[in-house]
């Protein structure tokens, strides 16, 4: 508003020189040269006022600027506030529901603090029983370790025995040929299998010289066992005997007279009686399938069974069975 009153007001003053300079030049000289000067100075008043307006627009302009700056901060501040207070409202909430949690926590953990000290002392009760109780086991365990390393020696040496046995009964047969006898170690034993032209003539139950000579020798070796079993068995083979044959009615009779007099030979030669068990049990356990006369031949023998006293070794298991 300053500065459009001096625009006027200079105006104003310009109008009345130009009417007193028109008016037949009523004015003189000197008040001429006043209103000169003094136009001259408001003139530079008005360039100074418009220089002044013009600072005072680019300043007006750059406080605009700034408050539209610190207004944009304003509401970032404003915004960022508004954020906080929820962050801060959410942070609250999850706050309490920690300590909500923590509380709950703590109750059970206290619980289970109670619990598990009853429990402990169950606990240490029970393990002091289990400890006896291993403590039993690990007795027992020890010695049924004793007995089985016991048992395992007595197996050895009866394995030992019963090999050390059909050595000696190998060495006393051993010029009979392949085909009249046997010797083998089977589930313990030994087997000494003698066929029948060894020992027999056809349906006979009385033993040939020959074969009396082969049981004499075996019974030089067997009665100096005094701890095995002897089992005289007789075999036949398939074929009928003729009825009234020695008196005899099947291969029964045959099979068990033919054993009798193995045994009687046996015996007669020093073999304790005690340890020998003839038995027959006619063409009922061949070793040979077939009809055939080969098949028949190995069918028809006496099998002598050599079987160590296993009466240590039955005592041993029963103890390592309790």
């Amino acid at each position: 508003m300053k500065k459009t009153g001096l625009i006027h007001l200079i105006i104003g003053i310009s109008l009345s020189i130009g009417f007193l300079l028109s008016s037949s030049c009523i004015v003189s000289k000197k008040k001429y040269d006043a209103l000169s000067k003094r136009t001259s100075a408001l003139e530079a008043d008005k360039a100074a006022c418009e220089e002044n307006f013009k600072n005072l627009v680019i300043e007006q302009a750059a406080l605009k600027k700034r408050y539209d700056s610190l207004l944009a901060v304003s509401n970032e501040l404003l915004k960022d506030t508004t954020d906080l207070g929820a962050a801060l409202r959410k942070t609250q909430a999850n706050y309490e529901a920690l300590n909500a949690t923590y509380d709950r926590l703590l109750s059970t953990h206290n619980k289970i603090i109670n619990y598990n000290a009853a429990e402990l002392e169950k606990l240490n009760k029970s393990l002091a029983k289990r400890e006896l109780e291993v403590g039993k086991l690990q007795a027992d365990l020890t010695e049924r370790e004793r007995r089985v390393k016991e048992l395992e020696k007595v197996i050895a040496d009866k394995d030992r025995a019963v090999e050390e046995l059909r050595n000696k009964v190998v060495s006393a047969l051993l010029n009979y040929k392949d085909k009249d006898l046997t010797i083998q170690v089977k589930d313990g034993k030994v087997y000494v299998s003698l066929a029948e032209q060894l020992l027999f003539k056809s349906g006979s139950t009385e033993v040939d010289p020959k074969g009396i000579e082969a049981l004499k020798k075996l019974a030089a070796v067997l009665k100096e066992q005094k701890d095995i079993t002897i089992m005289v068995e007789g075999h036949t083979d398939d074929v009928p005997i003729s009825k009234g044959t020695n008196g005899m009615k099947d291969n029964w009779d045959l099979s068990v007279l033919r054993a009798t007099s193995i045994t009687r030979i046996l015996t007669g030669a020093g073999v304790d009686p005690i340890h020998v068990v003839p038995a027959g049990h006619g063409e009922f356990m061949p070793v040979a399938q077939g009809k055939t006369a080969e098949a028949r031949s190995q069918n028809r023998r006496t099998e002598i069974i050599l079987s160590p006293n296993l009466n240590e070794l039955y005592k041993l298991l029963d103890a390592t069975k309790q």
